[in-house]
């Protein structure tokens, strides 16, 4: 069973960015009710997708660095990269169908 990493400032781009296969990142914080709507949703597709996908969380609070460089303005925000590259972002609470359908178009691409 796969778990989510946890991506900070200081490891976004070995983590994220250099990273061989590609990255979900799932833009949080604790006080967010819809952050943690989705937090289920999120643990499941980093199991479903081990080995396919990495998958994790970042809390914005704490890394608000790498939070204002990719334009984070509402959470939670989700972005899947590929190549060292931002390919998908959802942004507010959305249906399991609705992220698995942009991570299996990605992985498909």
């Amino acid at each position: 069973m796969a778990s989510e990493m946890e991506f900070t400032d200081a490891n976004f781009d070995q983590e994220v960015l250099k990273s061989s296969e590609p990255v979900l990142v799932d833009f949080w914080a604790p006080w967010c009710g819809p952050c943690k709507m989705i937090a289920p949703i999120v643990a499941e597709i980093s199991t479903e997708y081990a080995g396919k996908l990495k998958v994790g969380k970042l809390n914005t609070d704490d890394n608000q660095g790498t939070a204002t460089r990719y334009g984070v303005m509402s959470i939670p925000t989700v972005m899947i990269f590929k190549n060292g590259q931002m390919v998908a972002r959802i942004v507010g609470a959305q249906s399991k169908q609705a992220f698995t359908g942009k991570i299996d178009a990605v992985l498909a691409g």
